[in-house]
């Protein structure tokens, strides 16, 4: 008798999840498509999305002064950035599901695979986003504001890519919300360095999900995908570097604007070295990484939740320095 070698997504797992990973292990069983559709099971999505969050609101602290506050705050973000990233992942497939279909790397998702309907995940967005907004109401009132604002972008950007060659820039916007978030929460009040630094994400967004991109480029060729990495091509390595020196400018003009004058030599120091510190792993990054091994782009991709953590926790240093 011949055998036939089971896949995982025989299994209902996801191509691209990383092996082993706690949803495939130990979630219950009905609990597992809902999981997969929030992207639970490779949660690199959302510490980037929490990650601007705990920088914003590092530098806030650091600005006037730390407050017991600003510990719900961070804990407040992380549970967010889990839900939000989920209903944004949740929204992204059901308006992709026809293009998932079509790309090796993502036909195994839940909606196209089966697992979940079109009205199941619609259901699930409304509850992760219910969710949500009951967190968002523990803040102040201009944070409430701005994080409803938020929603604009996040039910944008899974049409980007239909209409542009930079949905890597939508992404960024989306994405790095948290960066005027996490400010606004703390003090009431907008600034002029949280909008630097949001600049400063978004083209940190623009340098690793072209890296990713370069898994499907030519997938997305053949259905007419947009995206920077094949915008950008055999020429993708003198963009990333523009990437890496804006993102590093952007987030030391930031730090700059929110601690001068005015801050303690120590606490200015420990702030500026988040900005060198995030571009010396970028650096690595580039040395490492080939446009034409998947593999190597997706694992250069995951490393970028250290290279925003290497910066929070300088932010965070210098708040309580």
């Amino acid at each position: 008798m011949t055998g036939t070698r089971e896949t995982p997504e025989a299994h209902g797992m996801v191509a691209d999840a990383p092996p082993d990973n706690w949803v495939d292990r130990y979630a219950p069983l009905p609990w597992r498509p809902y999981l997969r559709l929030a992207r639970a099971d490779r949660p690199i999505g959302t510490w980037l999305l929490l990650i601007p969050c705990w920088w914003s609101l590092a530098l806030a602290a650091a600005h006037d002064a730390p407050r017991w506050s600003d510990l719900w705050i961070a804990i407040a973000c992380a549970i967010g950035a889990f839900l939000m990233r989920g209903a944004g992942c949740t929204w992204n497939d059901i308006t992709d599901r026809k293009i998932d279909a079509a790309v090796a790397r993502t036909r195994s998702r839940p909606i196209p695979s089966g697992q979940v309907s079109v009205k199941q995940a619609l259901g699930f967005l409304i509850a992760q986003v219910a969710i949500s907004a009951a967190i968002l109401l523990t803040f102040n009132w201009a944070a409430i504001l701005l994080g409803i604002a938020a929603l604009i972008p996040v039910a944008i950007y899974p049409f980007a890519k239909r209409f542009t060659w930079w949905p890597q820039a939508f992404l960024g916007i989306a994405f790095n919300w948290g960066a005027l978030m996490g400010w606004v929460a703390h003090s009431g009040s907008l600034h002029p360095a949280p909008v630097i630094l949001y600049l400063s994400g978004i083209v940190w967004t623009l340098y690793y999900d072209t890296i990713y991109a370069h898994q499907d480029k030519e997938d997305d060729a053949l259905i007419g995908v947009k995206s920077t990495a094949r915008l950008f091509g055999e020429n993708s390595a003198q963009w990333l570097g523009g990437f890496l020196i804006a993102t590093v400018s952007l987030m030391t003009i930031a730090v700059l604007w929110a601690l001068l004058p005015g801050a303690s030599p120590l606490v200015l120091i420990l702030a500026l070295c988040a900005p060198w510190a995030m571009g010396w792993h970028m650096l690595w990054q580039m040395r490492e990484l080939d446009i034409d091994a998947p593999e190597t782009c997706l694992r250069l991709f995951r490393a970028n939740r250290d290279t925003g953590l290497i910066a929070a926790l300088f932010f965070a240093a210098a708040a309580i320095a």
